[in-house]
């Protein structure tokens, strides 16, 4: 029997009832539902709503059905919709009419807000410790290459020379960015729902500050349409997600590019690579490529929510039943990807040599040498030119600036000096680029310090 059918009368058809149901996915609630409802009944009690020995026997009966379902006894069903009237059914039939009072004074409409804001601020943990996590290895893996040194790209064309050090924080700096816009939204959706009721709140005394206390929210929703109505705390997790997948799949497309024969700067771990079923030399950088696809599925989330609230009225629409699947889908997705593709970098194998050698073409010191013509006095536009005809005599005959007499370079200005070559040595290049930022040493242990600190004030809250 429907807990709702006291108004209808014939029995709904089968196909309506499984095009209705949501039982099938939002069962994932089970605890936070479970959770709410105790918190629910203890304030009715505090209140007077209903009595001592009722709420006793209504959190006796939720305990239980929290440790049966925990422990694989309990079967819900799609003839009670969805997970709170399952949890309402099974605690009636267990406890008999004290069940029925758990339902005074709040709505399914407040109850599956309050459970989905408990279960995406306790997803968004999940998520934010997997970022340290990553966060950490990236400091690791870049103290050990802060004098690595390899090309800089813009337009994937090599620009000036960078350590491995700085390209590697470069992610941690998006990656810290990711930690605090899921921190913000975890702030942000903190507000409880619970006693909105339906739309309107109720006329019961109810003490939603106490309920909103018991679940460790910061206060209650502020309005009862909008606290039945909001999922912005939804769609800001799918942005926050969409652009840490964005960060992600970059990342996973560098790493691809590196381990390939044409780059060839790093080696990834056999255990992180698979194989052709053909062609017995291959070694595919599966695990990114994966990272690079699935980046599409957390957008297509956030776009799908994004179309399904777009022209909702208010309160509550049944529409909003399509929130949780693409939430559950997201944060499936992205804490499937985090663990294997930290793990990733753990185990790459770092080609020094090729990437100094790779370094070593492309002219990256070419501002360098622009530089030492402007510290000599030229202006820095007279500068670029001459070291632009330079480039284009090494192009023409096979060199590198490096490579250049001191006679061919005053050719093009008096002002080279002997001393230009240790200008123009690419470890000394990268070296004197100790601005703020920059990829110097002092600079890059600034930087894996502040993310250092970063994870650690986080672990230890």
């Amino acid at each position: 029997m429907k807990l709702w059918g006291g108004r209808f009368g014939k029995d709904t058809d089968a196909l309506v009832n499984e095009f209705n149901a949501s039982i099938q996915f939002d069962q994932r609630l089970y605890s936070e539902d479970i959770r709410g409802s105790m918190a629910h009944a203890e304030m009715l009690m505090q209140c007077g709503v209903i009595s001592r020995e009722d709420a006793k026997a209504i959190i006796q009966g939720l305990q239980g059905i929290l440790a049966d379902v925990e422990a694989g006894k309990v079967e819900f069903t799609p003839d009670n919709e969805d997970i709170h009237m399952n949890v309402e059914a099974l605690l009636t039939s267990r406890i008999g009419d004290a069940g029925k009072r758990l339902h005074t004074a709040r709505s399914r409409n407040d109850q599956v807000a309050l459970d989905f804001r408990m279960y995406v601020r306790n997803e968004i943990g999940t998520v934010v410790g997997r970022l340290l996590e990553l966060e950490t290895v990236l400091c690791r893996r870049a103290r050990e290459h802060q004098n690595t040194v390899m090309p800089g790209y813009t337009h994937l064309q090599r620009a000036q020379p960078i350590s491995f050090a700085q390209h590697l924080l470069a992610y941690a700096a998006m990656f810290r960015r990711d930690v605090t816009r899921l921190e913000d939204c975890r702030a942000r959706l903190n507000e409880c729902p619970l006693g909105c009721g339906a739309l309107a709140g109720t006329t019961y005394p109810i003490d939603r500050w106490r309920t909103a206390r018991a679940m460790a929210f910061d206060r209650p929703v502020g309005n009862s349409l909008d606290g039945v109505s909001d999922r912005d705390y939804a769609l800001e997790l799918l942005a926050d997600l969409s652009i840490l997948m964005t960060h992600l799949s970059r990342f996973a497309e560098e790493v691809i590019l590196w381990c390939s024969w044409e780059f060839k700067f790093i080696e990834l771990d056999d255990a992180y690579s698979t194989g052709s079923s053909i062609m017995p030399q291959k070694k595919n950088p599966d695990v990114a490529e994966l990272v690079r696809g699935k980046t599409g599925r957390v957008y297509g989330s956030l776009m799908g929510l994004l179309t399904v609230m777009k022209g909702l009225p208010l309160a509550y629409n049944k529409d909003m039943q399509e929130d949780k699947e693409p939430v559950f889908d997201a944060l499936d997705t992205v804490e499937l990807c985090l663990p294997v593709f930290t793990a990733m970098l753990d185990t790459m194998t770092v080609l020094r040599s090729n990437m100094r050698k790779a370094a070593g073409r492309g002219f990256i010191n070419a501002t360098d040498c622009a530089d030492y013509l402007t510290k000599k006095g030229m202006p820095f536009r007279d500068a670029y030119t001459a070291v632009g005809k330079l480039v284009a005599a090494c192009t023409e005959q096979g060199q590198t600036l490096e490579e250049l007499t001191l006679e061919e370079l005053r050719a093009v200005s008096d002002l080279f000096e002997a001393d230009v070559y240790e200008s123009l040595k690419l470890e000394n290049c990268m070296a004197l680029r100790s601005s703020y930022g920059g990829p110097a040493v002092s600079e890059t242990t600034r930087q894996i310090e502040e993310i250092e600190a970063f994870v650690a004030a986080r672990e230890h809250d």
